[in-house]
């Protein structure tokens, strides 16, 4: 990469969280307990929907493939941002950063359209259910989850070369990872076109899924309303519950971050929607799909009251 009348940057600096000052443990603390809890559940969720035959379903597949993405993306971020925590102004190489951005796209897509393969799983299991094991068979769960992390790995290419194609004069990244908008403030140039690649690439990686998801529930509420008997109805929008509350969360919290006029961006306001987004949100799917599931609450059972005897 040329960068004529430039300083070659080489590598960037994380500001983190280093406003907070003496409270940095604390939050070290909090943040190393919250990460524990979100590998170890979703590695419960994997092992699980693996190892019990119930589960083996393509609702339980998609929950397992997003609790593995769900993995490797908080391994990407987490732990360098807590080691920033303790260890002040590590650096990060340009390649590094490239990298940690191109599987933060990846995988944060990946998951959003996981959750719309989620949605229209639901969407066949209740508006078509006498054909449902051959609608959705492994063929099309497995093109299903193929397509989302296609999708992404598109996203990451169209998105990632352009950005560290630009002339770096800064290297304080004002955030505690290479986050797409923060990288690009530390250019020397001029990003108005990369500035409408990224909104172009968030709006498609957000308002397409929601869309989608939207109309797959319009249906199924639809669906639902004509069954006969409350308690039908009840238990029928109960199989649901749990992906609504994860899909209500991780799309609010999305669109907050990455959809809201820049102007009305603060770098505290950032750091704590990119809080709740990376740490938060992967807790929140294996918490809600085991204390709201009873399938997955049963699976455990059994899997405990093997390990016992």
């Amino acid at each position: 990469m040329q960068r004529k009348n430039f300083t070659d940057v080489t590598e960037f600096i994380f500001l983190g969280f280093s406003s907070f000052g003496k409270h940095q443990i604390t939050l070290f603390v909090v943040f190393l307990t919250i990460y524990i809890l979100t590998l170890a559940g979703n590695i419960i969720i994997v092992t699980i929907t693996y190892m019990d035959h119930h589960l083996h379903t393509p609702m339980y597949f998609f929950l397992s493939m997003l609790a593995s993405s769900e993995t490797v993306y908080t391994l990407v971020i987490v732990p360098r941002m807590l080691s920033s925590l303790i260890f002040h102004n590590l650096p990060i190489s340009l390649a590094g950063c490239a990298t940690q951005m191109f599987f933060f796209v990846t995988l944060a897509t990946n998951n959003c359209f996981l959750l719309t393969a989620m949605g229209y799983d639901r969407y066949v299991a209740i508006c078509d259910p006498l054909r449902y094991m051959v609608i959705m068979s492994k063929g099309m769960c497995a093109w299903l989850v193929c397509g989302s992390l296609g999708t992404g790995l598109v996203m990451a290419v169209l998105h990632v070369p352009a950005m560290f194609n630009l002339p770096f004069c800064g290297t304080v990244v004002e955030h505690f990872f290479c986050d797409i908008y923060p990288v690009m403030k530390l250019s020397c140039i001029d990003t108005t076109l990369n500035e409408i690649i990224n909104y172009g690439v968030s709006s498609f990686v957000i308002l397409v899924p929601i869309g989608m998801i939207f109309i797959s529930y319009v249906l199924i509420i639809s669906s639902i309303l004509k069954i006969a008997s409350a308690e039908g109805r009840k238990k029928t929008f109960a199989t649901c519950a749990s992906h609504l509350t994860v899909v209500i969360v991780h799309y609010g919290c999305a669109s907050i971050a990455y959809l809201k006029p820049k102007s009305e961006s603060s770098v505290e306001k950032d750091l704590l929607l990119s809080v709740t987004y990376i740490i938060i949100t992967p807790l929140l799917n294996p918490v809600v799909y085991s204390l709201r599931n009873k399938e997955v609450k049963d699976a455990l059972c059994r899997a405990v009251g093997r390990n016992a005897s």
